[in-house]
């Protein structure tokens, strides 16, 4: 097994759990997983179909997904295919015929073309085992439903004695009882690995205006020169007007989004995977259709409607383990929007309870990896250190008299203002829909212009957080006070707010143009002592070429963790470029003389 996995993979041992499901599986019995995104899920039903006869039969969401698994199989000298709707009649006889001739290990099969094959090439095909990955799109309750999916589980009525695996990234208590359900799995064990991704580093962006966010995005692209980053939003529009506005600033950016033409979509992917565009804005149709091992950054730009979503998302960075960054952008703005998702949807409860503790995530001043592993049922023993939370603790002050003339003011108005008329009348803002209200009038009217708007904002989403007043989503968005708000109002309570401290912004003062961040010219993050930055760079530039020439993605030729490998330990023969992790045997023959030729002029 272990001669297999070094053979084909080019590791010399496997990740936790990854063995124990391995056996599972070649003793036929189903299996469910629980593993991250890039925590090595495809391997688990990979390397048992290696070890099997006949072919493994993988069913896979997206086109897109499907072509990365195989070129990157095939890179290591495996036989994969892919049945799809992308492919022509010609393709698709000689895949039928390489199936049933027992000459593919591994047919990767969207669940549409799986329903229709099952009385036919199924029946022709020795199969090994099922693997359904993206196994919660299966399930109402998960965070990616899609009804195709549900037919699936004709495969366990057809095929009993056929071992399946369900493999997911992301799945709560209830989505897991429900894909073993709805699989019809037997009996099968369930394995959940660490949720932990402790080289993603996580902070979130409160209130931040849209140039605020375009800054912020400008300094993380200049800490992360020539390295991919992916941007999420909210809406098709949102995903357009920032790439626009990237691109004005000289970065070379595309968009994607469900809106789009499919060519226009395959090719904004194709840039991104191929290396030709850095950065991608995107809606959630972007998430499971990358598999890119070298993604240093992810920015949402709005607020996700569940953690389920965020982390899947979040964890498109990092997956070779090299520290990543990822940032969240946060406003009440986002949240009263996706409450309204959340409320007209069909299971409107679940979904405001999902988005419920994706806010509590966002304003969180604890450590923010806890509250994520704690979502998935797992306990850190300690502070991550790695979040904005670790690394700057915050500060309370009694802010009760802040609290008091917000109150005072909702309870002024009749609770009949939302949040943007309430800080209106606060700072005393002689508005037509505050002056056609005669909110002008009230004895809180510019009872805190000292606050800037901006500190408002943040102090409001404190005050909900704190349980003070509440939103009526079905009354315009009005605030109405609570009883532990009252407790406040009348001084029977203390209310401990967080100091808001922020950072000095200076906004590029023209499109086209912006102050570069100063840059730290060390190598990427994750680089040890001991590397050269022109070696790194040449070693790219090596790997780039080659893809090229292939039509490949560059990461699957080899990956940035192995570069980095190779830079430290700079081999000089076959053999000792063979042995470094990752590498395969068939990457060794095929690259092998290239690389050891480029890395002897710097030995």
């Amino acid at each position: 097994m272990i001669q297999t996995l070094k053979t084909y993979f080019g590791y010399d041992s496997f990740r936790p759990l990854q063995k124990e499901i391995i056996e599972n599986l070649l003793n036929h019995k189903d299996s469910l997983v629980l593993m991250p995104t890039g925590g090595g899920k495809s391997i688990c039903y990979q390397l048992p179909a290696l070890l099997s006869e006949g072919t493994a039969v993988v069913v896979s969401p997206l086109i897109s997904l499907m072509k990365d698994q195989v070129e990157a199989l095939r890179a290591n000298g495996i036989a994969a295919g892919a049945l799809n709707s992308s492919i022509d009649e010609t393709e698709s006889a000689n895949l039928r015929r390489a199936c049933i001739e027992g000459k593919l290990k591994l047919l990767y099969i969207s669940p549409e073309k799986l329903i229709n094959e099952v009385d036919y090439l199924f029946r022709d095909m020795s199969i090994s085992l099922f693997a359904i990955d993206e196994a919660h799109c299966i399930s109402q309750w998960g965070h990616d439903f899609r009804p195709e999916y549900t037919q699936i589980g004709i495969l366990k009525e057809k095929f009993p004695d056929i071992p399946v695996i369900a493999l997911t990234a992301t799945a709560d208590k209830i989505t897991r009882e429900d894909i073993i359900r709805q699989m019809h799995l037997q009996n099968p064990r369930i394995f959940i690995s660490s949720f932990d991704r402790p080289n993603l580093s996580l902070a979130v962006k409160k209130n931040y205006k849209k140039k605020e966010k375009i800054k912020t995005i400008l300094e993380l692209i200049d800490r992360h020169p020539e390295q991919s980053g992916i941007i999420y939003c909210l809406s098709r529009k949102k995903t357009e007007e920032i790439a626009e506005e990237l691109s004005d600033n000289g970065i070379n950016c595309a968009y994607y989004h469900a809106g789009m033409g499919a060519e226009k979509r395959n090719q904004a992917q194709e840039d991104f995977i191929n290396d030709r565009v850095q950065v991608v804005c995107a809606t959630i149709a972007f998430g499971m259709g990358i598999d890119k091992s070298n993604v240093r950054w992810v920015v949402h730009y709005n607020l996700p409607k569940s953690i389920e979503s965020f982390y899947q998302e979040i964890g498109r960075a990092g997956r070779d383990g090299l520290p990543s960054e990822t940032i969240l952008f946060y406003s009440l703005e986002d949240l009263i929007l996706l409450t309204k998702f959340a409320m007209d949807s069909k299971q409107q409860d679940i979904n405001m309870e999902k988005l419920n503790r994706m806010q509590q995530y966002a304003e969180a001043d604890i450590c923010r990896r806890r509250i994520l592993l704690s979502y998935f049922s797992e306990t850190a023993k300690c502070d991550c250190g790695n979040c904005d939370v670790c690394r700057n603790p915050r500060e309370r002050f009694d802010g009760s008299v802040i609290v008091q003339k917000a109150l005072s003011a909702i309870v002024r108005t009749d609770q009949q203002a939302g949040q943007g008329m309430l800080i209106d009348i606060l700072r005393g803002m002689y508005t037509p829909e505050v002056m056609n209200r005669g909110y002008d009038k009230l004895k809180t009217f510019g009872a805190g212009r000292e606050i800037p708007s901006r500190d408002w904002q943040d102090y409001l989403l404190q005050m909900l957080q704190l349980g003070y007043f509440e939103i009526a989503y079905n009354e315009k968005n009005h605030l109405k006070i609570t009883e532990n708000g009252t407790n406040v109002l009348f001084g029977r309570e203390k209310a401990m707010l967080v100091t808001i401290k922020r950072e000095e912004k200076n906004i590029s003062n023209r499109k086209g143009s912006r102050r570069k961040t100063p840059v730290n010219k060390e190598l990427p993050l994750g680089i040890e002592a001991g590397e050269s930055r022109e070696l790194f760079e040449e070693l790219r530039a090596l790997r780039k070429q080659l893809a090229d020439e292939e039509m490949l993605p560059p990461y699957i030729v080899l990956s940035d963790k192995v570069l980095h490998q190779l830079n430290l330990s700079r081999p000089t023969t076959l053999e000792a470029f063979g042995a470094i992790s990752g590498i395969t045997e068939y990457k060794k023959k095929k690259y092998g003389k290239d690389f050891v030729e480029l890395i002897r002029q710097f030995v």
